[in-house]
């Protein structure tokens, strides 16, 4: 991107320009503090606000302030779709403002705690308890510890129980929430499903509160509960504390039970119809992310009907923003940001119906001044014209992500792609100039054997010998594995995490395998899909070892310099819970779980027979070629693809 146009205030500032010619002054004393915590940490600037497109209002102007909060490094966040969607959703309205802040890697924490600093937002610089609402997005079980991390550090107590009038409410939202049980205890509601309605909706509901309600009272809890009590009613609002677990004999979970009469037994996830405005004016950071280009959203949904992937189920029905809206949106992010790159993004970018006249008219919109990128590619010719059409200006490596190594696996998980595909795609990709290849495969998959995880090496080398029939020792390909880890609300919701054995054998297959110097293998730490899958399927019961693992120094898990597997080990035998049987097990088809009191639409005997039917082999076809019946159609009172 071209950072040339974009200004730069340094961390010593003491005043930044805001919206109608107001001056805001920082809090007495934090810049100088901060300067000299800066000149000793890493990457000072995820800590020194300012960006090109930050919103920054009078403080005193509006009638609520929300602080959106990720719980990871800068980086990260600063690359999530969702938290800028909320942020441009909420700084839209007049009477509102919205600020961010990020969890401080190591360094910093440690520099803030030593001289009594608290978490403090970019924007601003307030303190994160000066603002009235407190918003956490869990896009990964892996954020949990990190985001009590981030609570501490705002000086807040961590228990929703513990916090009173006088402290901001703390709210989450995501993709993790769709089992919020092992962290309940340390919110106090959740937004389920699409926010860019629910949360202006529970804004304006709070904002009213706190206009008529008395000086709150340190200590009480009083005014928190009844506003609790009210924002119950809006639809996917949970509020933790009006409902009870219940286990049987057995100590296995049996229900989940409404406390508070009125409060419904089954609450509904949000969904958008159809699909807001995309932010125009995206915050640029100084230093580069994650994902360092300009971004629209295309599409929100996914027919493919993978068995595996919970966004493919709980973000349904499929909805696509118009050509019209797209085209004039790029030229609008494009001129506001400086970024030479765009990214068209969803769940199957490659399936969004004008996908090839869309690329096209931003060819001719951009010509090579902007690169248009798409994330993992279908495998078919079909994508492979359309890699070309988007990377006329640059010609980087092709994604795809065959998943499994057999036919038989792949029609398991219904992933509907053929080993001759695969062959044909390579073929054309390499023959047509690409030098690289990279491929998406799992293991620990439900029905898989040592014989499917070998048809991964046995593809892998085919592909290999494809790319070095054109492209000689030029071709190159990067292999990453992750490990299936079962997700609520998806057809493998019963299945088991398959055991450490079973994994690290099947792991040393591909190392023997795939030993070249032309083939990149990266796969995950068993360790941490052991503990994603004890989060995903994990009850209330795991929040006392959530806290316990962070105060053993568990935070920032995904990341492997930092991820701490004996302190939930620890933790879990502190509190004595089987985590053997909570991440592991296979559960029985009419077993209780404890995220099915969450209605996203799909209905829960479409899941099971679509369970019954892996286990069979069966594939399901794709929702554009003909209805499965899930049943979002008629719980959303909203047909598909329209």
């Amino acid at each position: 991107m071209d950072h040339a146009a974009a200004r730069y205030t340094s961390s010593s500032s003491r005043s930044r320009p805001l919206a109608a010619g107001y001056i805001w002054t920082e809090p007495s004393g934090l810049a100088r503090q901060l300067d000299r915590l800066l000149a000793n940490v890493e990457k000072p600037a995820r800590y020194t606000g300012a960006e090109w497109n930050a919103v920054i209002k009078p403080w005193d102007s509006v009638r609520l302030r929300l602080a959106l909060c990720f719980p990871d490094v800068y980086e990260i966040g600063m690359s999530n779709l969702g938290l800028a969607l909320l942020y441009d959703c909420i700084n839209s309205r007049p009477d509102m403002l919205a600020e961010r802040a990020y969890c401080p890697w190591p360094d910093m924490a440690e520099a803030m705690r030593k001289v009594g600093l608290p978490l403090f937002s970019l924007e601003s610089r307030h303190r994160l308890r000066e603002f009235d609402l407190i918003g956490i997005s869990l896009g990964s079980e892996l954020n949990f510890s990190t985001a009590l991390e981030l609570l501490d550090l705002a000086g807040l107590p961590l228990r929703a129980q513990q916090r009173d009038d006088t402290m901001p409410l703390v709210i989450a939202g995501g993709s993790a929430c769709f089992n919020p049980e092992p962290v309940s205890l340390f919110f106090d509601l959740f937004v389920l499903g699409d926010g860019e309605e629910a949360l202006p909706e529970l804004a304006d509901l709070y904002a009213r509160f706190l206009g008529g309600r008395p000086t709150p009272t340190p200590g009480s809890r009083r005014q928190r509960r009844e506003f609790l009590r009210q924002a119950a009613a809006i639809a996917g609002v949970y509020v933790p504390e009006f409902y009870a677990p219940r286990y049987g004999p057995d100590g296995r979970f049996a229900a989940l039970e409404p406390l508070l009469p009125g409060a419904p037994e089954r609450i509904r996830s949000r969904v958008v119809h159809p699909l807001p405005p995309p932010p125009l004016r995206p915050v640029v950071p100084y230093i580069e992310t994650v994902h360092d280009r300009a971004t629209i959203e295309v599409r929100r949904g996914c027919g493919q009907g993978c068995r595996f992937c919970q966004a493919g189920m709980i973000y349904r029905p499929v909805r696509e923003r118009p050509i019209g809206e797209i085209l004039e949106a790029a030229g609008q992010i494009i001129a506001n940001t400086g970024y030479d790159e765009l990214g068209l993004l969803s769940l199957s970018t490659c399936d969004y119906r004008g996908i090839e006249p869309l690329l096209q008219q931003l060819g001719e919109q951009f010509g090579d001044d902007v690169a248009v990128s798409l994330p993992s590619l279908r495998l078919d010719s079909f994508s492979l014209r359309l890699a070309e059409m988007a990377q006329r200006k640059r010609r980087s490596g092709l994604t795809f992500a065959p998943e499994a190594g057999t036919q038989r696996l792949r029609d398991a998980i219904n992933k509907k792609v053929s080993e001759q595909q695969l062959y044909e795609v390579a073929e054309a990709a390499f023959s047509r100039g690409w030098q690289r290849l990279k491929l998406y495969f799992m293991v620990g998959l439900p029905t898989e054997t040592d014989e499917d995880v070998q048809g991964i090496v046995d593809l892998c080398r085919q592909v290999l010998a494809i790319g070095r029939k054109h492209q000689r020792g030029r071709a190159r390909l990067g292999v990453s594995v992750a490990t299936f880890v079962p997700k609520p609300h998806t057809p493998f919701q019963w299945a088991p995490l398959a055991s450490e054995a079973d994994l690290r054998r099947r792991q040393q297959i591909l190392r023997d395998g795939l030993r070249s110097p032309a083939i990149e293998l990266a796969w995950h730490d068993t360790r941490l899909s052991y503990l994603e899958a004890l989060l995903a399927r994990g009850d209330r019961r795991l929040a006392p070892v959530i806290e316990r693992a962070w105060q053993l120094g568990a935070r920032f898990d995904a990341w492997d310099d930092h991820f701490r597997p004996q302190a939930y080990q620890q933790a879990m035998s502190e509190l004595g819970l089987d985590g053997e049987a909570l991440a592991r097990r296979e559960r029985a088809l009419d077993e209780p779980l404890p995220w099915e009191f969450i209605e996203t639409g799909v209905r829960p005997g479409y899941l099971r027979r679509e369970y019954q039917r892996a286990l069979a082999g069966t594939t399901t076809p794709d929702c554009f070629e003909r209805c499965a019946g899930c049943g979002v159609s008629e719980s959303r009172s909203l047909r598909c693809w329209e």
